[in-house]
């Protein structure tokens, strides 16, 4: 049994894409730690430095587009990059499979209250207007 549908799809989508730009952003900075851990580990190198910093960058970027008719989708093309951080360190497996479960969350919840986990709302009702002076 799915949840019922939200009465206002475009203002559900709205919170969510809220939501989805808050989880987008602390991505962002989880990123920025990883440089800290491979330095005691394996050697930071500046490939290593540069890729951590540009996945950074565009995570926080995207942050900002979840607005966008695409923003969910770019979000969660870059959620494969920010798993793969664990090939740089381990932690960042669990940190990021976290940060993964999180966005296939927000992605079910957009799902049952708007209709679709990607893509516009679809158009509300129009507003009953009860004032009597016009």
């Amino acid at each position: 049994m799915s949840a019922p549908r939200a009465a206002d799809p475009a203002r559900a989508a709205k919170a969510l894409s809220g939501a989805a730009a808050a989880v987008l952003l602390l991505e962002g900075i989880a990123v920025l730690f990883v440089p800290r851990g491979i330095v005691q580990s394996d050697g930071l190198g500046w490939v290593r430095l540069t890729v951590l910093l540009v996945l950074a960058v565009v995570l926080v970027l995207a942050s900002g587009l979840q607005r966008r008719p695409r923003g969910l989708l770019v979000g969660t093309v870059l959620q494969v990059p920010l798993l793969l951080t664990g090939l740089y360190s381990n932690a960042m497996w669990f940190v990021g499979g976290v940060f993964v479960l999180v966005w296939l969350y927000l992605l079910q919840i957009r799902k049952d209250l708007v209709g679709s986990p990607f893509g516009p709302p679809p158009d509300a009702p129009a507003p009953v207007d009860d004032d009597p002076r016009r």
